[in-house]
């Protein structure tokens, strides 16, 4: 794996865990507006040009795997 996969995946894994770190602030206090600003923010980056050009993934596919996380 190259230099820059390795950063592209690191960049991906950070967003994924900042996504359900900021979704279980939610569940403790639904109106906290940094949690929601993040968790906006993550489903922004994950459909972005940015998202496509770091991974061939399709980023609707783990925002989908990662929300479902927190509706069991």
């Amino acid at each position: 794996m190259s230099n820059y996969e390795t950063l592209a995946n690191a960049i991906v894994v950070q967003a994924a865990k900042d996504y359900r770190t900021a979704r279980r602030k939610l569940q403790k206090n639904p109106y906290s507006i940094n949690a929601l600003k993040t968790v906006k923010e993550v489903e922004v980056f994950f459909c972005s040009d940015w998202f496509k050009v770091l991974t061939p993934v399709d980023g609707g596919t783990i925002l989908k795997l990662l929300e479902e996380e927190f509706d069991a």
